[in-house]
């Protein structure tokens, strides 16, 4: 018996259906990350910090990550619609490893105040983005360039947390985080 080869229509759909849920599934859990974390200006904390001159506004950074989730969905539905191709399981892997990172970096950063904890998770996403970009592009080179604005950000990204750090060497003790009992002894 032949195997039927799929329509490029049939491509296209299956790569729709990939889309429709990718897309939404990881701007929903970038959102409900940011959300957990309080991050952004209107967190007490972070409003305190002393911010390094190049900071761009709080809008930026909630226009910026939308877009960079929506084209990080559609690459991953050009992997995961590659059925057969080689690496590919190995890619969705890479993919997912950097998103759980990438999705952490915000509680630690503006929830637990850890400025250089969260300075080395954004070097780790970077590593691990940047070797998910690279197995995107073996597959489907549109997949990796998808993929490249998103590293660009991240590169900036540390580099305004390397400069907050800077600015505040006793960041995390800026403002004490809700919730926490402090025992000051003299």
């Amino acid at each position: 018996m032949m195997a039927e080869l799929a329509s490029p229509r049939q491509l296209r759909i299956a790569y729709m259906r990939w889309a429709l849920i990718c897309v939404p599934a990881i701007l929903l859990l970038g959102t409900i990350s940011g959300k957990i974390a309080n991050s952004g200006y209107g967190n007490p904390w972070f409003d305190a910090l002393s911010k390094p001159a190049l900071m761009p506004p709080g809008w930026a950074f909630g226009v910026a990550w939308s877009i960079l989730y929506v084209m990080m969905g559609l690459a991953l539905a050009m992997i995961l619609n590659a059925r057969g191709a080689k690496g590919r399981g190995i890619a969705i892997i890479l993919f997912l490893i950097q998103l759980a990172l990438n999705l952490s970096w915000s509680p630690t950063f503006f929830a637990l105040h850890r400025i250089m904890l969260a300075f080395g998770l954004i070097v780790a996403i970077v590593l691990w983005a940047g070797a998910t970009t690279i197995a995107f592009w073996k597959i489907r080179p549109l997949a990796g360039m998808l993929m490249l604005p998103y590293l660009a950000w991240l590169l900036f990204a540390a580099t305004l947390n390397w400069q907050i750090h800077i600015l505040n060497p006793a960041g995390v003790t800026l403002v004490p985080s809700s919730g926490n009992t402090q025992i000051i002894i003299q």
